[in-house]
């Protein structure tokens, strides 16, 4: 196991005690609450026993309501005065009081809510652990009696390694041999393979392409690259401040309130009933039921549009979100690298250049070999077969079209087989700093391939469309060069972008901005981009390129490539908590109404109860207008 499989392995998950709180709550309670009333019942109404049936009453309240009040009490101890105060008041007025129909009619409704905001929320993000899975976890360290696969964790500062074709690099490291291209997109984001030639560094958890490499350990596993991925990720999850419910947050005034009419109620009566009476229909079932419900319905919804929606807690929050952030590669880009130019060389035109470097790619499984043999085929080009094909992994390829010899790879190798087109790159190419392909035919220089991503369509209407939802800040960050990361906020409408940044460069830009206020939704799609996921209050994820390790790591999962989805979720999550708040108002003003007629002996305690039901009702009924908007 690696020094990271360590590390998470020591992470205390959910205990059985947890576990057993969790089926508690959500199961036992509720389904045991109805079941007492439903036992009393037939024995009152079908046997006229109604001694018995209070028994049974009593037992069940006692039974199902003490969890409620302990836990409550529990909160109270720990300075935590939330909307169960008054459930838990009311159960125990209820059972002092010899009400225990009315106690029972709280206890369901108390726990039918919390089993609904259980539901909404979902399960718990596993993200470390999912990162942790796909750590690098073995070696093949050269020693001098030969090679021997070893833990990543044996491996010391130093050390000679040999990453095969396939392989992921273990640790950071620096190329001492061989030629390969590595696939960083894990790590950076970037689509772009990595030219691995001696002196080039390799940073943990890079996948090796088609070459064997020969490396120099220069920092052991548990300091490497991936694994400050993972520490970052864990630290942004136990650093983010847990969400307020809905509920507590009207509860904060309510319950005093409450308690003061209750005080009224007593001191014009004298009656205890009373009090009870202004405890139950002041239950705030509509504070318990009213936000889960709707946001049930919310998350329905954003199902609808291939928006998953991880726990309830996200889509209040993109009710309220005020920047939002994109990662580049694979999320405002589709991930891939595509044929940006051609430069042919004089004399010749594009579709000899691309026909030709087809030709003798086809074979290849290089990515950028697929990437010119899709876009021949995309023209629908008759592309020749090559023979005599061979591939230098790392630098190009060569061969045979039709008795002319091609050759296609970086300019070195390409003007090590043909020196007289070496000139002729110079003069069509004298920067030689983006991805390129160049081409020699028949032993003269033909043109070149230049590569880059492609933004996607979608990308440019989003910008406003937050700005029209209310989000007026859009940020753009991502690893690629600066250069490229502008010129694609600037055709996406982006007027603040920073390129060249690491994993933990994003987190702390996604840490700052909700440290001065903001609320922050960020995009991303890659692994690199988990740690600010998790920072964010919000972090949506593309599960078409980033899969599962981004997705854990995330609140909101789109299952499509469709980025522009961020608007969708962003209107589903305000239009869900407006309808929350508006079935909150409403069950509040009822119960407040109740109350006051409580308050003169107008509504007996069992009555209250069976009138509250009638009220949580009609707030559920408003609620579901969230799954239909």
């Amino acid at each position: 196991m690696t020094a990271v499989a360590q590390v998470v392995a020591s992470e205390p998950g959910p205990s059985q005690h947890t576990r057993f709180t969790s089926w508690f709550a959500v199961t036992w309670l509720p389904g045991s609450a109805v079941a007492f009333l439903v036992a009393g019942g037939v024995l009152h109404l079908l046997v006229h026993d109604e001694t018995a049936a209070h028994w049974i009453w009593d037992v069940g309240l006692i039974a199902t309501g003490a969890p409620i009040v302990w836990r409550t009490a529990r909160g109270m101890i720990a300075g935590r005065f939330a909307s169960d105060l008054v459930a838990a008041l009311s159960i125990v007025t209820a059972f002092v009081l010899g009400q225990p129909f009315a106690g029972l009619v709280i206890v369901l409704m108390q726990s039918g809510g919390e089993a609904l905001e259980r539901y909404a929320a979902g399960r718990a993000s596993a993200a470390v652990r999912a990162l942790e899975e796909a750590a690098p976890r073995h070696a093949h360290r050269v020693t001098d009696q030969g090679v021997e696969d070893v833990p990543a964790e044996w491996i010391a500062i130093g050390d000679t390694l040999l990453v095969r074709p396939g392989d992921l690099v273990p640790c950071d490291s620096v190329v001492i041999g061989g030629h390969s291209h590595v696939d960083t997109s894990r790590l950076t984001g970037e689509p772009m393979p990595v030219r691995a030639v001696s002196g080039v560094t390799l940073m943990s958890g890079s996948a090796n392409g088609e070459g064997p490499l020969t490396v120099r350990v220069t920092a052991i596993s548990r300091e490497s690259q991936y694994a400050r991925i993972v520490d970052l990720v864990r630290s942004a999850q136990s650093s983010k401040a847990p969400l307020q419910r809905l509920a507590d947050r009207y509860a904060v005034w309510f319950t005093p309130l409450t308690l003061l009419v209750c005080g009224i109620a007593y001191l014009v009566s004298r009656d205890p009933i009373r009090v009870l009476a202004v405890l139950v229909v002041a239950t705030p079932c509509p504070l318990i039921l009213a936000a889960p419900v709707a946001i049930i319905g919310g998350i329905n919804r954003a199902a609808r549009r291939q928006i998953i929606v991880r726990h309830g807690g996200a889509i209040e929050q993109l009710a309220s979100v005020t920047v939002a952030v994109f990662d580049k590669t694979g999320t405002l880009t589709i991930g891939r690298p595509r044929i940006r130019r051609i430069v042919p060389a004089p004399g010749l035109d594009t579709m000899d250049v691309l026909r030709g470097a087809a030709a003798v790619e086809h074979g290849s499984s290089h990515l950028l070999a697929r990437t010119v043999v899709e876009a021949a085929e995309a023209d629908n080009m008759s592309i020749p077969a090559a023979d005599d094909v061979v591939e230098a992994p790392g630098q190009g390829v060569s061969g045979l079209v039709e008795g002319v010899p091609i050759v296609v790879g970086s300019r070195a190798f390409v003007s090590e087989r043909c020196p007289s087109a070496a000139a002729t790159f110079a003069a069509i190419d004298p920067a030689d700093t983006a991805l390129r392909a160049y081409v020699a035919i028949g032993a003269e220089a033909a043109g070149l391939i230049e590569f880059a991503d492609e933004m996607r369509s979608s990308a440019a209407t989003i910008v406003g469309d937050l700005d029209r939802l209310g989000v007026h800040r859009v940020i753009l960050l991502s690893g690629d060069q600066e250069r490229y990361t502008q010129d694609v906020a600037i055709a996406a409408g982006i007027h603040e972008a920073h390129g060249g940044l690491l994993p933990a460069d994003k987190d702390r830009m996604v840490r700052e901005l909700t440290r001065s206020g903001e609320r922050v939704v960020m995009v991303g799609d890659g692994t690199n981009d988990a740690p600010a996921l998790s920072s964010a209050a919000v972090g949506v994820a593309l599960a078409g390129h980033g899969g599962g390790i981004t997705a854990e790591a995330a609140d909101v999962v789109f299952l499509v490539d469709d980025v522009s989805r961020i608007a969708d979720a962003v209107r589903i999550g305000r239009s869900t908590v407006r309808i929350a708040k508006q079935s909150i108002w409403a069950g509040l003003g009822l119960s407040g109404a109740a109350m006051v007629c409580a308050v003169f002996g107008l509504i007996p305690p069992t009555f209250g109860a069976m009138l509250q039901e009638l009220i949580d009702v009609a707030v559920i009924v408003n609620a579901l207008r969230a799954s239909r908007q």
